[in-house]
């Protein structure tokens, strides 16, 4: 395989859940084109994802978005260097649907194919150059830095060394951070996916009001637990609530989790004293009043807190174009048997060149 150019193009699609995505990057980190279908109308009826209906949808509009993005950049099939398809973690389902149609590009263009985790997407993001307006991280973050990667699904203190070589110090004992959000703004009736209509429900609230719970703060590690936080909303809201009183426990419980994801970045950056960044992503870290508790703590270590465009902090096929950049520098792809995995974590990548 020759040398990464600049110029190259990349595809990146993007199908682990219930966003179908896709993205044109070209080498040097130019965004080209990208889409993301969101899937919220199938399955806000039933309260949360439904796999089979996801795999359906991405079965149903991967090919044409396709076609929308490599139109929009004016890229044809033959123009591509590889194409990149997130391969795991994720619904199985929507994970062979995504890294099968990636083989067929790849195959159909004569070029490599890279099945890319999901979660390295997230953690690689940061180094995407242009990304961000101002500072040091322009040009691409450095590594090593301390990734928390905060989402419906995930719950992490990574330490991100260098392509595919990833130590994770700390996860969640119970539920992720979102699956908290989510679960909680059910319980006070918000629809579905709850962490958004949460944060608007909480800045009317008084977060005084209700004494919740901080799980696991103070404590050695940087592990995490959501679920007796869960509970403690749970059991204020069996004794009634008027309007103000649910704005009240929203707020209470989003400082609560604040404020526990605060603590827990602090030992987190303890034990990866040489990072040069705290590094946020994943949905939740859309939330404001997390992203100013983070800010904090990272300012206190004299470090910049890294948080990328909303856009690319949740499910999208730029940072899944981007990883496979990388991992073709580094002179990594895979074979079309490749299969993709609804578990892989993190520590399990390929850091060999086949």
């Amino acid at each position: 395989m020759r040398g990464l150019q600049d110029s190259d193009v990349v595809l990146g699609l993007e199908s682990s859940c219930d966003e179908t995505a896709a993205a044109l990057l070209r080498a040097d980190g130019t965004i080209l084109a990208e889409a993301v279908l969101s899937q919220l109308e199938e399955h806000t009826p039933f309260g949360g994802v439904v796999p089979e209906i996801a795999a359906r949808a991405h079965l149903a509009h991967l090919p044409g978005l396709v076609r929308r993005v490599m139109g929009e950049a004016g890229v044809g099939v033959r123009d591509l260097a590889a194409v990149a398809a997130t391969a795991g973690p994720g619904l199985i389902g929507g994970l062979i649907v995504g890294a099968t149609f990636g083989k067929g590009m790849a195959l159909a263009a004569g070029v490599p194919f890279l099945g890319i985790n999901h979660l390295e997407g997230h953690a690689l993001t940061p180094r995407l150059p242009g990304v961000f307006k101002a500072g040091v991280h322009e040009g691409g973050l450095e590594f090593p830095y301390l990734l928390m990667l905060l989402s419906g699904g995930h719950c992490q203190c990574v330490r991100v060394e260098g392509v595919g070589r990833h130590t994770r110090l700390g996860t969640t004992l119970d539920d992720a951070v979102g699956e908290a959000f989510d679960k909680s703004a059910k319980l006070l009736g918000l629809p579905w996916p709850g962490g958004p209509h949460l944060e608007r429900l909480a800045a009317s609230g008084d977060a005084r009001r209700f004494t919740l719970p901080r799980p696991l703060m103070g404590r050695p590690g940087c592990d995490f637990s959501f679920s007796g936080l869960k509970t403690a909303v749970a059991n204020i809201v069996a004794k009634g609530l008027d309007e103000q009183g649910r704005a009240d426990v929203a707020a209470g419980f989003q400082a609560a989790v604040a404020a526990t994801l605060a603590d827990r970045a602090a030992h987190a950056l303890a034990m990866a004293p040489d990072a040069t960044a705290l590094v946020v992503a994943g949905g939740v870290a859309a939330n404001k009043g997390i992203r100013a508790a983070l800010a904090a703590v990272a300012e206190k270590a004299g470090l910049p807190l890294v948080a990328p465009p909303i856009r690319l902090c949740t499910d999208n096929a730029v940072m899944i174009a981007w990883a496979g950049i990388e991992r073709l520098r580094a002179g990594l792809v895979d074979g079309l048997d490749q299969a993709p995995r609804p578990r892989w974590p993190l520590s399990e990548l390929s850091v060999t060149a086949v």
